[in-house]
């Protein structure tokens, strides 16, 4: 089993920045991609960004520019830098690992950006 623990969510002003991190615990060995997701009441949970074992990344289109995914091999560890935050990045943000083909998820992160 990989535990994973979110932490860094807020408020925030439009335009403000917010960084997320994400350590991943337990049966680490063989993670390769962490990500993140986000979800808002009535949708489903879709992807904002992820990045592999070797540094490779992936952005949804509504974040590029804007986010940026990074990662600590050697701390076990996953970060999301938000800049330029919008009223729509308002949601629910979930760490994400996939080891051996399974999908380990966190408990959540609430970013609100309003004014």
């Amino acid at each position: 089993q990989v535990q994973l623990v979110e932490s860094g969510g807020g408020l925030v002003q439009p335009g403000g920045s917010l960084r997320l991190s994400c350590a991943a615990s337990g049966s680490i060995f063989g993670i390769s991609v962490m990500g993140w997701y986000r979800q808002t009441p009535g949708t489903q949970r879709d992807m904002v960004a992820f990045i592999t074992r070797g540094g490779s990344t992936n952005y949804a289109d509504s974040v590029k520019g804007r986010f940026t995914i990074s990662r600590d091999n050697a701390k076990n560890m996953v970060f999301l830098q938000m800049d330029s935050l919008k009223p729509e990045d308002t949601a629910v943000y979930y760490c994400n690992a996939v080891r051996l083909a399974v999908h380990y998820w966190g408990q959540g992160t609430h970013v609100t950006v309003s004014s």
